[in-house]
């Protein structure tokens, strides 16, 4: 068992070389993604994460299988990371009988309760107050389990986003918020929509931990998450994470980017990619080669390709089944 950067999640470099082809079949899913929308193989509306793949790959890597997350209606990425089997993902956006959710969840309602997804949501910081009922049954029934919420910067905006924060708070629930901060909710700079210098900051006023680190830094990811993970576990209560990042790709798929610059995506793309930044890191560190490294990221593509194959050959959902699984039985 060899560890050539050593964490405190005590990660191997075999458990390395699988988050470094995790982030790569986060990416490689959604440029499929959006190429198959392109050519309207693909309805409805979708959120692409390229360019996050640190913070979804890192943080997952640190959860249990049975822990919780919610995900946001950016959440290929995080669902990827938590373990869902991409072939059902791709044939949900396809919606066929086969995906996650019978074909009728699509892109941004994808759940997947065997691998702990409570599901992504399509309204913003909806999935913060799931969390914490997440949290506050682990906690009455003395389970070891965690609750992550997933959420964008412009969420913490949201009365949803303050009263979980204050519940997980003064009941100590073991609840990470992790806020994907990408520079923009929407077409909104989030310096225009916040006064607080770090989104983090906003943690002091519930008496929980705030910490903000580089999203694109995929070691710093793990181990701030674990290190939050493990104190929840221990009873100690949420923290909140702010993770600076930065989407490659516009808002939703009508998003024509017009509020920011093609310098600032360049700068984002050429000196902060977090593939890049962890493939240089382990190559140096001894965890791999760069032809190991290529050979993970050709068999990664060649996961969603497969995923692709396997969504267009599955059945499409029947119309007659448009009333079904609306309620529990």
């Amino acid at each position: 068992m060899t560890i050539s950067i050593p964490n405190s999640a005590g990660l191997t470099d075999e458990d390395l070389k699988n988050i470094y082809r995790v982030m790569w079949e986060i990416r490689f899913f959604d440029e499929k993604v959006d190429q198959l929308f392109a050519q309207g193989l693909i309805h409805g509306t979708t959120h692409l994460a390229v360019g996050q793949e640190a913070t979804a790959a890192g943080s997952g890597a640190v959860l249990r299988k049975t822990d919780w997350i919610t995900a946001t209606h950016r959440g290929h990425g995080q669902t990827i990371a938590k373990g869902t089997d991409v072939n059902a993902m791709m044939a949900e956006l396809f919606g066929r009988t086969t995906g996650t959710n019978k074909g009728k969840g699509g892109s941004m309602h994808i759940a997947d309760l065997d691998t702990g997804n409570l599901g992504a949501n399509g309204i913003v910081g909806g999935g913060f107050p799931i969390a914490v009922g997440a949290g506050l049954t682990a906690k009455m029934k003395g389970w070891n389990r965690v609750a992550l919420a997933y959420a964008g910067d412009g969420s913490t905006n949201e009365g949803s986003f303050h009263e979980a924060v204050n519940l997980a708070a003064i009941w100590d629930l073991p609840v990470i918020f992790f806020i994907e901060n990408n520079q923009y909710g929407m077409s909104g700079s989030v310096k225009k929509m916040t006064r607080v210098k770090q989104l983090s900051d906003r943690a002091q006023a519930y008496g929980i931990e705030g910490v903000t680190i580089d999203g694109n830094d995929l070691m710093s990811v793990i181990e701030t998450t674990h290190q939050a993970v493990e104190k929840a576990r221990r009873g100690e209560g949420p923290t909140l994470i702010e993770a600076l990042t930065y989407r490659w790709k516009g808002h939703s798929k009508s998003d024509a980017k017009k509020y920011r610059t093609k310098e600032e995506e360049e700068n984002w793309r050429k000196e902060k990619d977090p593939i890049r930044r962890a493939k240089d890191r382990f190559i140096a560190a001894g965890v791999f080669t760069e032809e190991e490294a290529d050979e993970i990221r050709k068999k990664a593509k060649q996961a969603i390709e497969d995923a692709v194959k396997f969504g267009e050959k599955s059945p499409v959902v029947a119309v007659e089944t448009m009333y079904e699984d609306v309620y529990a039985e």
